[in-house]
């Protein structure tokens, strides 16, 4: 260390052959950049960086370090470059030793490495779609977004959507920490181990490798809900789905024709079976090409969609980024007009190959290319979709450049800065996401967009959400599609969900139940396949499956006022709607550890059934008391239990005192009350629908009480408690 030069929030510490910049946000987030590197220019920030903290001051520390005070962290820094984050108490949260560079000799991006130590019980958890999970082993993750050509299941990686994000949970504490760097890079989990007896703990190792781009990082530490509330407040609140969204989605590659489309839908009003969206798939495309429709199988696609919205189902289009690149083609000739396509370091334009066969790719890191892609979603408004789903945006190309995607030379223009796919690569399907969204949002103002995404970046919750792309179909795959779920969760994206029943294959009765019935609590609840595998409709595998699934749709459709809760209160603080068993208390070990069930919102538990042929499982409560939303007994928590898991459901059970928005039998919404237990109160929130326009609904506060025999439900306002203006059904009295 040479010097440092106090500054606001933080300062600048010069080293021999180095200097480190540190700012603590107003908000509580630290953010460092090492050799100039400053929070912007980044595609993850929403907006400019938040102004620094005043009281966060540089200061001498022991030793010949320096060190910053905050409220809520210290951040030590070593005369030698170890930069520590410590909670107030003065424990180590996180220690990153100094970097590495390697410079190549002629020039050009150097490479890095970032090493860091944990505590010996911290647990990995993040880094965006990962199948193997949630909670991340020793190994080794790709930050590169891949189409891996094939359907996945646990252990492959990398999958379409990384993120240089890891959130980290020990005894300590709870820390996000964010490398923003776009390039290619990787990360190697080592988890710690605690000495037995006196033994010496071994410490858990991170190593952030990258192969260019800024060494810059931004922390934020708390409780679960206050770290993703600051990272939410950092990359922007998460995009609002339309009520519609939160319901049950049907998709097929290969539905053929409107004949199908209708043959489709009637076989589920038939059977009573609730339906709110239909997916088209790229076969209703003009010979594959993006933004047109087969006009010999979709004679009247507008007159369709029409027909279905009166119904309430509402279509939704894929939309793939490549045009085919052949002169004629509407939307390759108003592309070549504004320049709009990706070209190689000779000025040619870069050609792949896609569906739709020779393709060109919009360079989506140009804003004018944004503005024109996102008025072609004025063809789509026209033919009636109400939401869209952006697919193969890694982008990913079937010829050999080396990898299924662009050749790294490419050039994009990155703003305005310039550079080539190595840095853009992962942020491509971001900033696709941008386009369609703002070019939906501005064509039709009236209406909430609705658009989720196979790739993406850090932030890409600000366009909407994304599923879990082409999971392999059995039990391994139904597995993954909650490992996916939940970690992108903590990585601030909260709306998505799995392909039920899987991408390929034919699965078995119990299998494709057993999905569709964790799928019926996920955000994102949809039945999708390819083209060669066998059919997803719930009638296809038998009356007892058909009834089995029915009581699932039907009791997602009861839910449906809390999903919209859930919906709201994820865009007002990151909370996302499916979370670990640990999020309330992360220094339980016990729920630390448990993958195999998740809370929904704060007032339910689903523990679904991941294994052939099981009829009971194992499941382990948090603390308090929580009740069988079926038998209505009640269990005290922390402990494990053993719970009936017939065919029929998925156990479920609700926390004591929990509030539960739901539908009523007459269609209004209720208020679902779980006892509290005796001497405890409860309670929840309630965030009605406001339509699918821009208002914005106010939360509404109930608590529960008891009160001798009988428990009391009072709205809670600023002029003090009321009545509730809903029904209220109490459950799980004595």
């Amino acid at each position: 260390m040479q010097g440092a030069e106090p500054g606001l929030g933080g300062g600048l510490i010069r080293f021999s052959r180095s200097r480190l910049r540190i700012i603590v946000t107003v908000g509580g987030a630290v953010f460092w950049g090492w050799d100039g590197a400053e929070p912007h220019p980044s595609y993850a920030l929403a907006g400019s960086c938040p102004e620094p903290d005043p009281r966060a001051v540089l200061e001498p520390d022991k030793d010949g370090g320096w060190r910053v005070v905050a409220e809520r962290v210290t951040i030590v820094i070593s005369r030698h470059g170890a930069v520590e984050i410590c909670t107030p108490g003065g424990v180590v949260l996180r220690r990153d030793l100094p970097p590495r560079w390697w410079e190549p000799v002629g020039g050009g991006a150097a490479r890095w490495m970032q090493r860091s130590e944990v505590a010996a019980d911290a647990r990995f958890f993040g880094l965006g779609g990962r199948a193997s999970g949630p909670r991340l082993r020793d190994g080794t993750y790709r930050l590169w977004n891949t189409d891996p050509g094939r359907a996945f299941g646990p252990g492959e990686d990398p999958l379409y959507l990384t993120m240089p994000v890891q959130l980290v949970v020990a005894d300590a504490g709870t820390h996000l920490v964010f490398h923003d760097n776009t390039w290619d890079g990787a990360v190697v989990l080592r988890e710690g181990v605690e000495g037995a007896g006196s033994g010496h703990d071994r410490a858990g190792h991170c190593a952030v490798r990258m192969d260019g781009g800024p060494l810059r990082c931004w922390v934020m530490v708390g409780t679960p809900a206050r770290v993703l509330h600051l990272w939410a407040s950092l990359t922007g609140a998460p995009a609002l789905p339309p009520a519609w969204a939160l319901g049950h989605h049907h998709a097929r590659w290969g539905f053929g024709s409107e004949q199908e489309v209708r043959r489709i839908i009637a076989g589920y009003q038939e059977r009573g079976l609730p339906l709110d969206a239909v997916h088209l798939d790229i076969d209703h495309y003009d010979d594959h090409q993006v933004f047109t429709v087969d006009q010999e199988r979709f004679p009247k696609l507008p007159l369709l969609a029409e027909e279905l919205r009166r119904e309430g189902v509402r279509l939704v289009s894929i939309v793939d980024p490549a045009v085919r690149a052949t002169p004629g083609n509407a939307v390759y000739d108003s592309g070549s007009a504004v320049d709009a396509f990706v070209r190689d370091a000779s000025g040619r334009t870069v050609r792949g190959v896609v569906w739709a066969g020779e393709s060109v790719f919009p360079d989506f890191t140009h804003a004018r290319v944004r503005k024109w892609w996102g008025g072609l979603y004025e063809e789509r408004l026209e033919q009636g979709f109400a939401g869209f789903w952006h697919d193969m945006n890694e982008p990913t190309s079937f010829n050999a450049f080396g990898e299924p995607t662009l050749p790294r030379s490419a050039r994009h223009a990155l703003e305005g800065r310039g550079g080539d796919h190595r840095e853009a690569h992962n942020v491509y399907g971001l900033c696709m996401a941008r386009a369609g969204y703002e070019g939906v949002r501005e064509l039709s103002p009236q209406e909430r967009p609705f658009l989720f995404s196979r790739s993406g970046w850090a932030g890409m919750q600000r366009y909407g959400g994304t599923w879990s792309g082409d999971v392999a179909t059995g039990w391994p795959g139904l597995r993954a599609s909650l490992s996916l779920v939940l970690g992108l969760g903590l990585c601030g994206v909260p709306y998505s969900g799995p392909d039920v029943g899987g991408f390929d294959g034919s699965p078995t009765p119990e299998l494709y139940l057993r999905w569709f019935q964790l799928g019926s609590y996920l955000p994102l609840f949809r039945t999708h396949a390819s083209l060669r595998a066998g059919r997803r409709e719930p009638w296809e595998f038998g009356a007892e499956v058909l009834e089995h699934a029915r009581a699932a749709l039907l009791e997602r459709r009861r839910l449906l006022p809390y999903f919209v809760t859930l919906a709201q209160l994820a865009r007002r603080t990151g909370a996302p709607y499916v979370r670990p068993l640990w999020w309330g208390a992360p220094e339980d070990r016990a729920l630390r550890d448990c993958e195999d069930a998740f809370l929904l919102g704060d007032g339910l538990l689903v523990a679904p059934v991941l294994d052939p042929g099981a009829d009971r499982r194992a499941v382990q409560l948090p603390r308090g008391r929580w009740y069988d939303t079926v038998t209505e007994e009640a269990y005290e928590g922390p402990a494990q239990v053993l719970l009936d898991a017939p065919l029929s459901r998925t156990p479920v059970l609700a926390r004591g005192g929990a509030v539960i928005p739901v539908r009523g039998a007459r269609g209004g919404l209720e208020l679902e009350v779980w006892a509290p237990a005796r001497g405890r109160t409860g309670g929840g929130l309630v965030v009605a629908d406001a339509g699918d326009g821009g208002e914005e609904p106010e939360i509404e506060r109930f608590v529960a009480r008891r009160q001798g025999r009988r428990v009391v439900v009072t709205r809670e306002r600023e002029d003090g408690p009321g009545e509730s203006p809903y029904p209220v059904r109490v459950r799980g009295l004595d």
